[in-house]
């Protein structure tokens, strides 16, 4: 994707001398790969291909669309064992409240820590071409106006809590002084290795340089704008840096009959937000993370950061497990059969496909019609184990011109049940069914981000410049409520600014910073909260202790 980089194994060395910004105008090419040395954090990754039969009995099926999906549950788990990620999420006790005065750094000198709201020198309004020109107009460019931009990254950005993020600490420490930032400069040229101190040389910097967007890549056991004057070029390496997943609504334009390339709606979006349901309960039930937050990529997909401290520092080889235990779709668009498995299934992927099959039936039979023309019935039909089976089916909806997909999954039961082939296996065909389940709704991850500690990847809040829109927090506990489509764009919230009409201040008051009169409050304010519950996670050693038991203890999860 174009919001990431993986640097290729021949990438030329970092530790020659050159020019930082003409060296990388027309390559975005990382340096080579660096052994990251012993392993800094223990995480057991369950193995994927199970060899034998689950220890529970079968998982209870959902009640719902029975009759489209018939004994497709046979080799499901106990649900208590692998709760669905559908269910309701437990009720967090608003920590704020819990740790008062945890940010109580905004009353730190401005001169350090920079409020994002502080009052500009010289008010700042919308373009006027923004606000005269009808909706949709200057989308493609809302998003890389020098003036909004500037307006976006002085007024609203929230620099505090992102140093806060990254830092994990309200102090300075090396996790912010000594990560890298990458800059996507406006005239595409790309810069690497720039660091900063504290979240205001961050903030300067971004304001003297104007770039279309910034990426965050890893910790280094030195500052990386040093790495050249290192007597020994490999005491430069990188030490941790946040686990990441990355979903791209592209790779399901072969099975996506809405939309394709960049262009996406509220139909297509379901992908997404089966995706995030299945690797968020497996990332935090399988692997026991909780620091978990998806954010809006600002076009047509979702980021995951994965920031518990036992994450961050994990090589490379455990990263790739990971990657590999969420895989299972394999093979490009020209594969043909993509779900290939071995049974019983792995706990895994049987909690996986019980959150998965309402959305089947109602996001990808409805919704999409992915089977409506013969030429992609087709590919159905190539998915089904028994010759005879298929012919009958290829023969009935040929006399069936416009039969929806629901009907057409419905009646390979049907044809199936009617002796269309005495010797037909059953099981073979409850199989290839639940495989084309997963094949329809699982989960496309691009695993290269994932594999790498050194990967780079586009910041949160910043600015997509294609659309103009933010790259906002996602929330997990309402999936559904999430439109992309109503992100708000930079240059909506500067009008935002603009129109507001409520007071500044209040009496014994703080001031009203910028963000809070615009539609970015929500999602800074949750952002917000992430980052006290994982500062709070860091500095007390009690709840450490009791969630390394926790971990431990006779319930724990054995692979």
């Amino acid at each position: 994707m174009p919001h990431s980089v993986t640097p290729p194994d021949d990438a030329p060395s970092p530790f020659t001398v050159e020019n930082p910004v003409a060296a990388q105008t027309t390559s975005r090419e990382c340096t080579s790969t660096i052994d990251n040395g012993p392993a800094q954090g223990d995480v057991d990754v369950p193995m994927l291909d199970a060899t034998g039969p689950s220890t529970k009995e079968s998982m209870a099926s959902k009640e719902k669309h029975e009759d489209l999906f018939a004994g497709m549950d046979s080799d499901d788990d106990d649900d208590d064992e692998f709760p669905s990620s559908a269910a309701p999420a437990k009720k967090v006790e608003k920590l704020e409240d819990l740790f008062a005065g945890m940010d109580s750094d905004d009353d730190d000198d401005d001169d350090e820590y920079p409020n994002s709201a502080a009052p500009a020198k010289k008010e700042i309004s919308s373009s006027p071409y923004l606000s005269s020109s009808p909706p949709g107009a200057g989308v493609a460019v809302q998003g890389s106006d020098p003036e909004v931009m500037r307006a976006f990254y002085q007024r609203l950005f929230p620099w505090r809590y992102l140093f806060q993020w990254l830092n994990h600490s309200p102090t300075p420490t090396n996790d912010f002084g000594h990560r890298e930032f990458a800059f996507t400069l406006q005239n595409d040229a790309y810069l690497r290795y720039q660091s900063f101190q504290t979240s205001d040389l961050l903030r300067k910097d971004v304001l003297r340089l104007m770039p279309s967007r910034f990426e965050i890549g890893p910790v280094y056991t030195t500052n990386p704008r040093d790495r050249k004057t290192l007597r020994n070029s490999t005491g430069f390496k990188p030490l941790s840096k946040e686990l990441c997943f990355d979903i791209d609504l592209t790779d399901y334009d072969e099975i996506r009959t809405c939309c394709d390339k960049a262009n996406i709606c509220n139909k297509c979006w379901q992908f997404i937000t089966m995706a995030i349901k299945v690797v968020d309960v497996a990332l935090r039930e399988d692997f026991g993370f909780k620091h978990i937050m998806w954010v809006y990529s600002g076009r047509r997909g979702a980021h995951a950061w994965v920031c518990d401290k036992k994450a961050r520092v994990m090589t490379d080889q455990k990263r790739r497990a990971i990657a590999n235990y969420l895989e299972v779709i394999r093979g490009g668009a020209q594969s043909g059969k993509k779900v290939n498995l071995r049974r019983p299934l792995h706990p895994h992927l049987s909690r996986s496909l019980d959150i998965l099959k309402s959305h089947f039936a109602e996001d990808v039979l409805e919704a999409q019609d992915p089977w409506n023309s013969n030429e992609r019935a087709e590919a159905l039909l190539k998915l089904l184990p028994d010759a005879k089976l298929t012919d009958a089916l290829r023969k009935k909806w040929a006399s069936s011109p416009g039969r929806p997909s629901t009907s057409k999954w419905a009646d390979i039961d049907v044809v199936a049940k009617s002796g269309v082939n005495k010797k037909l296996d059953t099981r073979a065909l409850l199989y290839a069914k639940q495989d084309i389940v997963l094949e329809y709704t699982y989960p496309r991850l691009d695993i290269e981000v994932s594999k790498k500690l050194n990967h780079l990847l586009k910041s949160p809040f910043v600015v997509h410049p294609g659309t103009g829109r933010v790259c906002v927090p996602i929330d997990v506990r309402n999936l559904e409520d999430f439109d992309p489509l109503s992100v708000p764009t930079v240059s909506q919230l500067v009008r935002e600014i603009d129109a507001w009409t409520g007071p500044e201040n209040e009496a014994g008051q703080a001031p009203v910073q910028d963000w809070e009169k615009t539609s970015l409050k929500p999602h800074i304010e949750r952002f917000r909260s992430f980052v006290i519950r994982l500062m709070k996670d860091e500095r007390d050693p009690k709840d450490k202790v009791k969630r390394g038991r926790a971990e431990d203890g006779p319930d724990a999860m054995q692979f």
